[in-house]
């Protein structure tokens, strides 16, 4: 793993949530390569440990965190990590997320509770505490919102409701904190080959969706911007995925 010197992401720390798998594996794994410092937080400990060591024997600097995002002290802790092993953080992934597929009537409190927590008040808790090392480097925070902030489909109404409120959550920030030089991005990605959604639906084709690996490439795009613009939103879909124009 040799990134070109000129990578602007080169020395950059990014704290990604969701870390050890699927999408959240490609962006630690894009990132690195580019040169950045990566902490991979995960409530799947020993998945971010693995991750991280396959990125230190390819040369990236890399840790592991074991994180609930649900959880505010929690979210503060990993803030904290990443200071004190590289004195900085300048870019934070909202990446964590979790869903449940049931009718309406079917979703108990409880599950409406922690989907939203998980999807919605984590990028929140972590997004709060990340504001002020962001700041000192005119840093990034990146919301991994998918398709589901844009259109419905049935038996997901919790996840709808998270993801239509990061989305929202993601302008809001974006209004109030580009004065401050931190820019915010709200990703929409359509279907992707991870076991987020293959292990769930059996029935999807896999051709038909789209390697996280290129969704990590465009959030990478969006990060080696230059200082003076910001993407706010990034749709990011599967070419022959046609439920989404």
């Amino acid at each position: 793993m040799n990134p070109p010197s000129s990578s602007p992401l080169q020395g950059k720390v990014a704290l990604v949530t969701g870390g050890a798998s699927g999408l959240g594996a490609a962006l630690c794994q894009e990132l690195a390569g580019a040169g950045a410092r990566v902490l991979v937080a995960d409530l799947q400990l020993a998945r971010a440990a693995s991750l991280a060591q396959r990125l230190r024997e390819d040369g990236a600097s890399a840790e592991a965190i074991s994180l609930d995002v649900c959880d505010p002290q929690a979210a503060q802790g990993a803030v904290r990590a990443a200071l004190d092993t590289w004195g900085a953080l300048d870019i934070l992934i909202n990446n964590a997320g979790i869903d449940l597929t049931r009718p309406a009537q079917a979703i108990a409190p409880a599950d409406w509770q922690r989907i939203i927590a998980t999807n919605l008040s984590g990028p929140f808790y972590l997004s709060r505490c990340a504001l002020a090392p962001l700041q000192e480097g005119a840093g990034h925070i990146v919301n991994i919102c998918s398709t589901a902030a844009k259109r419905g489909w049935p038996n997901a109404s919790a996840y709808h409701a998270s993801k239509w409120g990061l989305l929202g959550l993601s302008h809001a920030l974006h209004a109030e904190l580009r004065g401050r030089g931190i820019k915010v991005t709200a990703v929409i990605a359509g279907g992707m080959r991870t076991p987020f959604l293959l292990e769930r639906f059996p029935e999807l084709d896999p051709a038909q969706l789209q390697d996280p690996a290129h969704v990590a490439r465009a959030v990478r795009g969006v990060l080696e911007l230059p200082a003076a613009s910001v993407v706010a939103e990034l749709t990011v879909l599967p070419l022959q995925e046609s439920s989404w124009p």
